[in-house]
Order: C-alpha cells, then sequence, then structure tokens
C-alpha cells in the first residue's frame, strides 16, 4: 500500500489589475449644441412699442449667447401686427419653417401672450413642434414644454391669454359703441348711390337715379327678381358683382340710408368673426338726417309695407322666433364651425329614444355646416367630468387664474384714471375760464372758437380712455368675482359630482363650444375655457 505524503494544493492568489482609462474631453466638445432662437412681437407699430421690441431682440440675443451649450440661431419678430392668428406673422411662420427644415431646436419666448394669443393656434403649433422635437420656453410662465406632463397647464394659460386679447378687443368696440351713441361713427363703406366726401355722405347723382327707379317699380308693383333683370338688361353695373340679384335689391329697399336716417350696428361680428345681423343680440342706434335723402320716408314706408305683405301671402313670417328657450341647454350651445346655436331634438334609437341637440344650420341645409349632433347625456357626463378635475388641480388650474386676474389690472391702471380725472378737471377749468374772457371781450371770437373747439375735442379724447379703463377694470373685477365663487366650490372634495347638477352649471357655464361629435369646450363666466372628450 502506498503511503505518502499528502498535502493540500497552495491557493493561488489572484491580483486584479484595474487600469483607469482617462475620458477623452474633444468627445464631449464635440457634442452639437443645442440650436435656439428667439420669437419677440408688439401689437402695434408706435414708437414706445418699437422700442420694447428692440429691448426684447437684445435681451434674447445677449441670453442665448450667453449659455456655452447653445447656438445662437437667430431673433424673429413681427412688429405691429395683432397675435390673434397665426396666419397674420410673418415671421411666426418663418421660424416654423425654419424648425421644420431643422435649423433650429428650442426656441425661447417672453409669454404665451406674445407668442399666441388664440387656444387653438397655441395648442398646435406647441404639438406640431413636440412632433418635431422643438421645445419652447415661455420665460415669464417659467414653462417648458419639454419637460411638460400634461397639455392642462398650457391650456389654461393659453385660455387667459386669448381672454386678454378679446379684453383688448372688447375695448375697441366699446370706443365704437361711444361714437354709435355720439353720432360720430363712419360708416365703413357707402352705401350705393352715394360717395364719401370730408368724411360726409353725399348724393352721387348717376347712382341716385338708379335708387329712385328701383323704389319706383317697387312701388308699381314690380317684383325684386324683375327690377334686378331690367337693370341687368340694360347693363347698369350694381356696386359690387357683376349683376343685379333679388338679394341685391332687398338691400337698397330695406335700406333707411336712402331717407337720410342712419341706424348703427345693425350688423356685428361674433366671436368666431362671423358677421351676423342684429336681431336684437346688441343695442342699436338711430340718428334722423344724417345725411342727404334721396327717397322720401313715405316712399320708403310704402314699399317695405309691400314687400311685408307679400312675404306674408307667402307664408314666411320676418323676424319671429318659433324656438323657444324652454330647456336649460337652449340657446347655450354654439357651433365652432358656423357660429349657430344648437337645436334640441328626440332621436328614436335602438333600444331606447334619447334626447340630441344638434346645430340649427346643418339641419337646414347640411352642405352649409357639416357638425353633427351631440347627445344630451353626453354633455352631462362631460360636465361631471370637468368639475370633478377642477377639484382634484384647482390648486394648478384656478389659482393661476386668479393671479393672472390680479395682474391684469396693475396699478399703473389706476395712476393713469387719477391722471385723466385731473386733467379733466383741469379741461373744464380752462373752459370755464376762456368764456368767461370771451364773455368780457377780451378774446376775439375767432380766437374763442378755435381754441373752445381744441379744448372739446381734449375731453372726448380724455373722457373715452377713462371710459375704456373704466369698462377694463369694471370687467377684471367681474371675472374675480366668478372665479373666487368657483374656487370656493372647488375647494370642497366633498364636492366632487356623481350626478349632472343644473344649477352648479346655470351658476358656472355661459356656453358650451362644440368642437366635433367627439369634443366640446365648456366656456366659463370666469374666462376660463375647458374641454371634454365626450363619451358616447
Amino acid at each position: 500500500m502506498f503511503r505518502g505524503n499528502m498535502s493540500h494544493p497552495k491557493e493561488v492568489k489572484i491580483v486584479r489589475k484595474v487600469t483607469k482609462i482617462v475620458g477623452n474631453n474633444a468627445l464631449i466638445t464635440m457634442q452639437p449644441k443645442l440650436r435656439v432662437a428667439a420669437y419677440c412681437r408688439v401689437s402695434t407699430d408706435s414708437d414706445e412699442q418699437l422700442v420694447s421690441l428692440e429691448a426684447q431682440r437684445t435681451h434674447y440675443e445677449a441670453y442665448i449667447k450667453a449659455n456655452p451649450n447653445w447656438e445662437f440661431s437667430g431673433i424673429y419678430y413681427d412688429e405691429g401686427i395683432s397675435g390673434t392668428k397665426k396666419e397674420k406673422r410673418t415671421e411666426l411662420l418663418r421660424l416654423l419653417a425654419d424648425c421644420e427644415n431643422k435649423r433650429i431646436d428650442f426656441i425661447v419666448t417672453k409669454s404665451i401672450s406674445r407668442f399666441a394669443r388664440n387656444t387653438t393656434d397655441c395648442l398646435e403649433i406647441v404639438r406640431r413642434l413636440n412632433e418635431i422635437g422643438v421645445s419652447i420656453y415661455f420665460e415669464k410662465e417659467n414653462i417648458n414644454t419639454q419637460s411638460m406632463d400634461s397639455e392642462l397647464m398650457l391650456t389654461i394659460l393659453s385660455s387667459l391669454a386669448e381672454n386678454e386679447s378679446v379684453s383688448i378687443s372688447q375695448n375697441n368696440k366699446w370706443s365704437i359703441k361711444r361714437k354709435f351713441q355720439n353720432g360720430t361713427y363712419k360708416l365703413s363703406s357707402p352705401p350705393y348711390g352715394y360717395d364719401y366726401a370730408d368724411g360726409q355722405l353725399h348724393v352721387n347723382a348717376e347712382q341716385a337715379e338708379v335708387v329712385r327707379r328701383i323704389f319706383s317699380e317697387a312701388l308699381s308693383g314690380s317684383g325684386t327678381k324683375k327690377i334686378a333683370n331690367g337693370l341687368n338688361a340694360e347693363g347698369i353695373p350694381p356696386q359690387r358683382g357683376e349683376l343685379w340679384t333679388s338679394t341685391s335689391i332687398r338691400g337698397i329697399l330695406g335700406n333707411e340710408k336712402y331717407t337720410g336716417d342712419a341706424i348703427f350696428q345693425k350688423t356685428y361680428t361674433d366671436k368666431y368673426f362671423n358677421k351676423r345681423y342684429n336681431n336684437g343680440e346688441k343695442d342699436q342706434y338711430y340718428i334722423q338726417n344724417h345725411h342727404e335723402a334721396i327717397i322720401s320716408r313715405e316712399d320708403f314706408e310704402a314699399v317695405n309695407e309691400a314687400l311685408l305683405q307679400r312675404a306674408k301671402e307667402k307664408g314666411i313670417e320676418i323676424g319671429t322666433a318659433k324656438y323657444q328657450n324652454r330647456y336649460l341647454f337652449s340657446s347655450r350651445i354654439k357651433c365652432s364651425e358656423c357660429g349657430n346655436t344648437f337645436k334640441r331634438r328626440v332621436h328614436h334609437g335602438v333600444p331606447n329614444k334619447y334626447i340630441a341637440w344638434c346645430c340649427s344650420k346643418h339641419l337646414n341645409d347640411i352642405s352649409a355646416c357639416s357638425m353633427k349632433f351631440i347627445r344630451e347625456d353626453s354633455i352631462h357626463q362631460a360636465f361631471i367630468t370637468m368639475i370633478n378635475k377642477l377639484i382634484f388641480g384647482r390648486k394648478w388650474v384656478v389659482k393661476p387664474i386668479i393671479d393672472s386676474l390680479k395682474a391684469a389690472s396693475p396699478a399703473d391702471n389706476r395712476r393713469r384714471l387719477k391722471e385723466l380725472e385731473a386733467k379733466l378737471e383741469e379741461n373744464a377749468e380752462r373752459r370755464c375760464a376762456l368764456s368767461n374772457l370771451a364773455g368780457k371781450q377780451y378774446l376775439d371770437s375767432a380766437v374763442f372758437s378755435s381754441w373752445q373747439k381744441e379744448l372739446i375735442n381734449d375731453a372726448v379724447k380724455l373722457k373715452d380712455e377713462r371710459d375704456n379703463l373704466i369698462h377694463f377694470e369694471q370687467d377684471v373685477m367681474t371675472k374675480m368675482s366668478e372665479v373666487a365663487k368657483l374656487m370656493r366650490y372647488v375647494s370642497k372634495p366633498e364636492n366632487e359630482l356623481d350626478s349632472f347638477n343644473e344649477e352648479l352649471f346655470k351658476t358656472f357655464v355661459e356656453e358650451i363650444d362644440v368642437i366635433s361629435q367627439t369634443e366640446i369646450a365648456f366656456k366659463l363666466k370666469c374666462g376660463l375655457t375647458l374641454k371634454e372628450r365626450l363619451v358616447r
């Protein structure tokens, strides 16, 4: 038997050698820089605004060049252009084209209101740029679209920007309304038979003869079609278009301006920028003897009584409204395609019938508007969802509105109001002193008239500016009240809705805009617009 010394093999210790590989800094520096551009805009071409634009350009050029990881790709700016619609801004469109052509990676801009004052345009641009990998940084709101979790906050802020634009539009309309009231409004274009000269309507002798002929033939019993055919046969050109039509003849026969009178605001532009006839939705202003007459009031009234009688004989009731506001949503649902209101209908579906709301223009003519109906129960569910979202996200949705409205009425406005009141008081004192001097015959009558006219014109301008500021302040206060009411409700989690509440709807909702058969937008009284999808 073999006997030997048995021993364990020695344990071999492995020593690992770690060698540090020094990084190549050259590779890091070779990474491409982010190509950054800025967009600026001012809405008027006044000297003050152009100075503001130049300041923005200088700021953003320095801001971009100061970042070592950015490459300056230019400043795009629009001057003297309204921001309501993107199609009017050539530089913005050029910026978007350069983004699509891969020349820009990142955009910086002052605020959403400078970038877009229309919610739809803003969201459309952001989505479009996100798809091609371009992000936007809104400096004022501190929003970077690259790091957004959702579009909710952007929707809210762009809605506020749109409201700012609407506020400016309302102020302009307020100024026009004042001109209606004092009779100084100038018609956009003179009617057929008149020309403009020195801001006044003057009779065009040649066209006036055609107007008198039209009224004469109508009084003799001729129909509008027959009158139009006669004028076309003789080659008499109309004001617009190539031929006279029944519509253009009726327009002349129903125009009170041929009697020398004028009614202001017979039409108006709705929020969809559609021109609509004013059937009592807006105030109207009637001024007698506004200009020289072509037709007597007696002939005008006789012709229109005859037209009304013929309409009755044909079974046409002019100015009647068969549809009454008997339901909660009556006159509250608007079509985003054509601007008309929706009507209530009962659809006999399978297995059960249901209530639907349909665009009135679509009902009359499918080719005139393609918007399809929406179900009432879907509207109910969308409202419930919207209110519950507001309760859940009140800090991120409702509170920014309050902050924005507070900022919308700056101390500068209140200081300006005080300045205007002081200037009006000073103006009144100067007019009084001027009248005293003229009464004591210290002033020549021509000098007095000239100075008096100048002071009166100044007073009118000061009053208009003051009234516009007051109107703006009142609008802000109204919205503040509405948003505070909304905040009180949504601050209570126990108010979460399980079913539709009519009173709650009437309290907070002004109207509903139907975007499509699957999407609507609730326009709240506080100025906020929120979109919701319809579940069928």
